[in-house]
């Protein structure tokens, strides 16, 4: 096979804004697992492939911790991250560990992110939705939805579900926002990260002295669970839980309104809303970089990736491979998208997805019906994307609409 391996590979989206950036879709359709040399001569890999970033994350040859190995810090300036040494790890972030580890602190969690737990949340979850576009329709445009609606909806959502007070908002996503920064300073991003820990900390030991009706009191009751470990978890779940629905709600609003003919399909035919859900996660597959590292010598699609070696797999990549989708550039809310890798694979599965896609249904059936002439009220190319972030998006979506047919 020819020497295909990546130098200065770049993850900026510079095919579009929705789109996988142009090097990498040229990498998937040439050797979907491909070596990469890192700006400091680091010899890792990359997986662009469906079936070979599906295989890697079902494997738990490839572990997910970050207190062994060469790992790097996520998306530093310019391109492709740079390695530094390992780093211990954090008591109760799971998706940081490999099984058995992982399996018992999942397991704790595993009973309150069931289907019928979620299903039972959704009335609340649609009444909180319709409460915050009641208080977007008494705005007067342009506004920008991210500020008024894609932001408050899963913050105000994981708030109540934890027991975090709402008030406390503006500290933790602040915080959480100069933690998911791509290009800042070390000592910025673990300020912030120190900043959550000590606020996360405080509200734990509150919810030990006096539990209430909330998850992380349920939690706090756990004497298995030291206070470490359940301040962990907190920071997970509230991280997660408002970071990634936040995005895909602004994301998805841009991405429909720039495909007018799919919005308005979606519009007349509100039950298109579960398949737009998942065909919107695969098509912005938001939470693109996953790191893996190489416990032993793993065979992956024809390749041998030898101990050690740590490995990147691109979940937007394989979500717009063409061996599993067809036209896979291509928004259609009419395509059956289960299967895409956004949630993950294996045993790392987000273990808030049914959560997730209950809010984004409320949230892109509600607002396409009560702001039918919904636009943009800039031109689309001075959306300011999120591509200094982590977790892909937009900073603001300032929008527009006729008043009198909200």
């Amino acid at each position: 096979m020819t020497d295909t391996t990546a130098q200065g590979l770049s993850t900026d989206r510079d095919a579009g804004p929705f789109d996988p950036p142009s090097q990498i879709t040229r990498l998937r359709e040439t050797r979907p697992v491909s070596p990469l040399e890192f700006p400091d001569g680091h010899q890792g890999w990359i997986v662009t492939g469906y079936d070979e970033a599906r295989q890697l994350l079902a494997d738990t040859r490839f572990s997910s911790r970050q207190d062994i190995g060469v790992l790097h810090v996520p998306y530093e300036t310019p391109g492709m991250p740079t390695p530094t040494e390992p780093s211990p790890q954090v008591p109760g972030l799971f998706i940081a560990m490999d099984p058995p580890e992982h399996t018992r602190l999942r397991r704790m969690l595993t009973g309150a992110f069931t289907v019928k737990r979620m299903k039972a949340l959704e009335e609340h979850i649609v009444e909180i939705v319709e409460r915050q576009l009641d208080g977007l329709a008494a705005l007067t445009p342009p506004v920008d939805l991210v500020k008024e609606f894609a932001l408050p909806v899963p913050s105000l959502v994981i708030c109540e579900l934890l027991g975090v007070p709402y008030e406390d908002r503006d500290t933790f996503q602040s915080n959480t926002a100069k933690f998911m920064e791509k290009d800042v300073a070390l000592e910025d991003k673990m300020a912030a990260y120190g900043a959550m820990m000590a606020f996360l900390s405080g509200l734990v030991a509150g919810k030990r002295a006096e539990p209430g009706d909330d998850l992380l009191s349920d939690l706090a009751r756990n004497d298995d669970l030291s206070s470490d470990e359940l301040t962990g978890i907190a920071f997970l779940l509230l991280l997660a839980g408002h970071e990634t629905t936040a995005n895909m709600l602004s994301l998805g609003t841009f991405a429909l309104l720039e495909h007018p003919e799919q919005a308005a399909e979606l519009r007349a035919d509100p039950d298109l809303v579960v398949g737009a859900v998942e065909e919107l996660m695969r098509y912005l597959s938001i939470a693109d970089i996953f790191y893996r590292y190489a416990v032993e010598d793993i065979e992956l699609g024809g390749e041998t990736i030898p101990a050690g070696s740590t490995v990147i797999v691109s979940l937007l990549a394989a979500n717009r491979d063409p061996r599993r989708f067809e036209d896979p550039d291509t928004l259609d809310i009419h395509r059956k998208a289960r299967g895409h890798l956004s949630f993950g694979h294996g045993v790392h599965q987000c273990l808030g997805q049914q959560l997730a896609r209950i809010e984004m249904r409320a949230g892109f059936q509600g607002l396409l019906r009560r702001f039918p002439t919904l636009a943009l009220a800039i031109p689309a190319d001075e959306v300011r994307l999120r591509t200094d972030m982590n977790i892909y998006g937009v900073h603001e979506l300032p929008v527009t609409w006729s008043p009198e047919t909200r």
